[in-house]
């Protein structure tokens, strides 16, 4: 894909999540978007490789989106042309007492990629700026200061925590992080396509769960609140884009289209080269080599 073709999923503006599109073909079958995946994922991959010599930056991408968006799916396919030992994904669950008992960032930090890798985040810090804005009880069980009760967490804590999560974003960025945020806008109709399947094909049975159910009730509120946090957060140093998510193929390629494409613009980004005094020495260290 183009650049023309892809800057207008970055989010530049404030941003109205029911008017934008959830789907996209660009006129393409799924084989020939497939095909085009492969292209540029083996062109990421040796982007990877250089990125990792260099050792200089680190890729954080982050996935949000509803159940079902096809998060799992997106890794799977757009990084399998990576080398194993340079991307380190980590999928963020309901925190376990160890995280808990710390600020709800710090799970966040201890999986950060480091200088030369890539990081996914499936799911990632917004989980507590959304799935806790939806259901503000369970900011309790952080047994933070000053909060007794739900009547406590209140507009002014959740601007405090945006202004925590853009301080967070801000300074990675400062210090060599490279900040992908996308958000695989899923329409609600497809959501129910791919729910009943998981119930209708029992080798994808183990996917569903009742409480996707409950959760799908809530739309509306997290449409509101992924919109706030979108607007609230997006910014040149950690840009937010919205994938149509409806299409998965054509999901996969916007978003490995989207990191080759800002990747590349890295002119700094280059394998370190043989010192001239190594160089010199070459037709030495073949000789050695072949007369062993």
């Amino acid at each position: 894909m183009e650049e023309n073709q892809i800057s207008g999923y970055q989010v530049k503006k404030a941003v109205t999540l029911p008017n934008l599109y959830t789907s996209e073909s660009f006129n393409l079958s799924k084989k020939k978007l497939e095909k085009k995946l492969a292209k540029v994922r083996k062109q990421l991959g040796k982007l990877q490789n250089t990125l990792y010599a260099h050792d200089k930056y680190s890729v954080l991408i982050c996935l949000q989106g509803m159940d079902t968006s096809g998060k799992d799916s997106l890794i799977r396919e757009v990084f399998k042309d990576f080398n194993a030992s340079g991307v380190e994904v980590t999928s963020f669950k309901v925190p376990t007492d160890l995280e808990r008992s710390h600020d709800y960032l710090w799970r966040h930090y201890i999986a950060l990629p480091a200088r030369g890798k890539f990081g996914v985040f499936n799911r990632t810090h917004y989980e507590n700026v959304l799935v806790t804005r939806v259901h503000p009880n369970y900011i309790l069980g952080e047994n933070l200061p000053n909060i007794k009760s739900v009547t406590d967490v209140n507009e002014a804590f959740w601007d405090k925590r945006f202004e925590q999560i853009n301080a967070f974003e801000k300074n990675l960025a400062e210090n060599g992080t490279l900040i992908f945020k996308f958000y695989m806008n899923l329409s609600k109709e497809e959501q129910k396509f791919r729910l009943l399947r998981r119930l209708n094909i029992p080798e994808k049975n183990w996917k569903f769960s009742a409480g996707d159910l409950e959760e799908r009730k809530l739309w509306d509120k997290y449409m509101e609140y992924y919109q706030d946090a979108i607007n609230r957060t997006s910014k040149p140093h950690a840009p937010w884009y919205i994938i149509p998510a409806d299409n998965k193929p054509a999901a996969r390629l916007i978003v490995a289209s989207i990191l080759l494409q800002k990747l590349k613009k890295l002119q700094d980004i280059k394998e370190p080269e043989m010192s001239d005094k190594m160089k010199s020495h070459i037709s030495e260290y073949k000789k050695q080599l072949q007369n062993e």
